[in-house]
């Protein structure tokens, strides 16, 4: 079994925040495979279900962003999991907007939720980095995160979202260059991340 937990703040006032692309791609995930309903528990959002051969439950702390790791560690310890079996899907500064990249461990890179997570439970996790940008000023950042997508993202932030349901199962089956390649031809099929933008390729 694996828990993929997605990072936001919880409430219709973040809802849309840049720092809740987490949210919305578990969410995705939930609606595409038909895994739910999500019911209250650790803290957070559950929901369980099926993606491949292996069953998934699927995690919305909702304990704001600052303290995700206190849900997060009572899932794990609930369903007896070890710390490879997490799976966290995050907003990502140091990504081009659509982009998308699968790594285990390393630093938190100022990400107070990945903080709170690697505090709770350590840190060799599998992390799944969502691209939004940085603002380009370091003093900008909290606004920037903590502000909704513009109009005008909401067509990659959609494309992103549907690629990462899409191709899930590669992830959850530990394929994480085949998710990583799927995910990238999905959102440049739909027109978006083409190999001119800046970033990461």
């Amino acid at each position: 079994m694996l828990l993929i937990a997605g990072l936001g703040n919880p409430g219709a006032h973040y809802a849309k925040n840049r720092h809740n692309i987490g949210f919305m791609a578990v969410g995705r995930i939930a609606a595409a495979r038909r895994i739910g309903p999500f019911r209250s528990r650790f803290q957070g959002l559950i929901a369980e279900g099926p993606i491949g051969g292996d069953r998934v439950a699927l995690l919305l702390p909702q304990t704001y962003m600052n303290d995700s790791g206190q849900s997060v560690g009572e899932a794990l310890r609930f369903y007896k999991l070890g710390i490879e079996s997490l799976i966290v899907m995050h907003d990502e500064l140091d990504l081009a907007p659509t982009k998308v990249r699968v790594k285990v461990g390393g630093g938190v890179a100022g990400h107070n939720g990945l903080r709170s997570v690697t505090a709770h439970v350590g840190n060799d996790y599998k992390r799944v980095r969502l691209g939004i940008g940085h603002p380009g000023d370091k003093a900008l950042v909290y606004n920037f995160v903590l502000g909704d997508f513009f109009k005008s993202e909401w067509p990659w932030v959609e494309a992103v979202c549907d690629a990462v349901a899409d191709a899930v199962e590669f992830l959850v089956a530990g394929q994480d260059a085949s998710f990583q390649n799927k995910v990238h031809l999905a959102v440049e099929a739909a027109g978006f991340g083409g190999k001119n933008e800046e970033g990461e390729g």
